[in-house]
């Protein structure tokens, strides 16, 4: 896969056999492994390969009767479970009303479809909601968008030169806890995220402080204030924090409150430290090489996603989270001033899946379609990868989950199956065959 099929918000950078989670990435080189099924973070973790795709006006695309149904979808859908992933379940809204489907496997020695209203690991689809509630205190006038973080969190012995804007954007510098990779192959290594290691401790419990205490603990990517963009897991996890100390509330308290209940999210929580998805869902697994290099599978529907607070730790589904990318784009929980900060993209971000605002990857238009598409997908760190498209007025949304299974998959695949997928949804094309 390209160095441009890797940037995004939430991928897993690989550097020859080995991938590290850190939800997300500048546009960088790496030498994948062609059979290694953790790839496809690569093109979900964040940001959809949606190059040349932008979202239709009404009128462009074609009109199909509410309730019928749609075959292109299902064949595009149906293309990423041939190229090796285990099921996928998918939700499109738009002006024919919503259309829902699933295709592939739930479990692995199952027959059964994965189910349209099930439950799973969202990774980085929590980051627009971290940065919303942010952006809620700064409208509040409790928090001030361009003043230090040291402000409100003087205890954590942040960099006092760091914004509250920076740690949205991914401008501050800080060192991405899940592990840092550099251009010229180096890497830093964080806690374990992936592979073996992460298999083996991947019921271990982190609190935040303990996270950002050990980001703090290394190098900074860049000094904050340089014209210079990393994605960083860590950056969300001091947003947390940030969120907590001004309100005095938990998290997922404050995002019940702002959030959840009054679009109705009944289907949304913070993971923390549960570790079993509620309600029906499908199963996930992870492929990975063993010490001996052989390859093993590992059934990781159970989790603990507590190593990315603020950054990674929702459980959601697809019905909730076009809930919430439709009232976030249709102005319903920002002033519109603080929604077009959200929506302005910083320039060093650019790569395949867009620029990034302030939580929020921004895609420009393509040649036959009419706008930009708003989006931040992400990945669980094993077995989940979840997709959340919308329109720039939240009227058309694409929301998605896919469940990995035991099969080696190219990932030179993925970025042709999801385009696919998008364009079908927004833009009215039919995918490929």
């Amino acid at each position: 896969m390209s160095d441009s099929a890797i940037a995004a918000s939430g991928p897993y950078k690989a550097h020859k056999d080995k991938i590290a989670h850190d939800g997300g990435g500048r546009r960088r080189r790496r030498v994948f492994s062609r059979v290694a099924v953790t790839a496809l973070a690569a093109a979900l973790l964040a940001g959809v390969a949606t190059t040349g795709t932008a979202v239709a006006d009404d009128n462009d695309l074609p009109k199909v009767a509410a309730g019928q149904d749609r075959p292109e979808l299902q064949k595009a859908m149906q293309a990423l479970v041939d190229a090796g992933f285990l099921g996928v379940q998918v939700r499109v809204n738009d002006q024919n009303g919503e259309w829902v489907g699933s295709a592939g496997v739930r479990k692995l020695g199952s027959a059964e479809k994965p189910p349209t209203n099930g439950s799973f690991w969202t990774g980085s689809v929590v980051k627009p909601f971290t940065a919303t509630m942010v952006l809620q205190l700064v409208a509040e006038k409790k928090i001030g968008l361009d003043a230090s973080v040291a402000d409100y969190l003087p205890k954590l012995g942040l960099d006092p030169r760091i914004t509250v804007r920076m740690i949205l954007q991914h401008t501050s510098g800080l060192f991405n806890y899940t592990g840092e990779y550099f251009p010229d192959g180096t890497i830093k290594p964080g806690i374990p995220a992936t592979g073996k290691e992460w298999v083996e401790n991947r019921f271990k419990s982190y609190k935040p402080e303990e996270l950002v205490r050990l980001a703090l603990s290394k190098e900074p990517r860049f000094e904050p204030g340089q014209d210079e963009w990393s994605y960083s897991n860590t950056n969300y996890t001091v947003a947390q924090l940030l969120i907590e100390k001004v309100t005095g509330h938990s998290f997922m308290t404050e995002m019940r409150r702002r959030i959840l209940r009054p679009l109705d999210m009944r289907h949304t929580m913070v993971g923390g430290d549960r570790t079993r998805l509620p309600g029906p869902h499908a199963r996930g697994y992870y492929r990975y090489p063993d010490t001996d290099g052989q390859w093993k599978v590992a059934d990781v529907t159970r989790q603990n996603v507590s190593l990315l607070a603020g950054a990674g730790d929702l459980i959601s589904t697809t019905e909730d989270l076009h809930r919430f990318s439709s009232a976030l784009l249709g102005g319903r929980l920002l002033p519109p001033k603080l929604m077009a900060e959200m929506r302005k993209p910083h320039p060093k971000s650019a790569g395949i899946f867009g620029s990034y605002g302030l939580g929020l990857y921004v895609q420009d238009a393509g040649p036959n379609c009419g706008g930009p598409v708003y989006n931040h997908n992400g990945s669980a760190p094993g077995g989940y990868s979840a997709l959340m498209i919308s329109s720039s007025d939240g009227k058309r949304t694409l929301t998605a989950s896919i469940n990995w299974g035991d099969a080696a998959i190219d990932p030179a695949q993925v970025p042709t199956t999801l385009n696919n997928l998008v364009k079908v949804a927004f833009c009215g094309g039919q995918s490929a065959s």
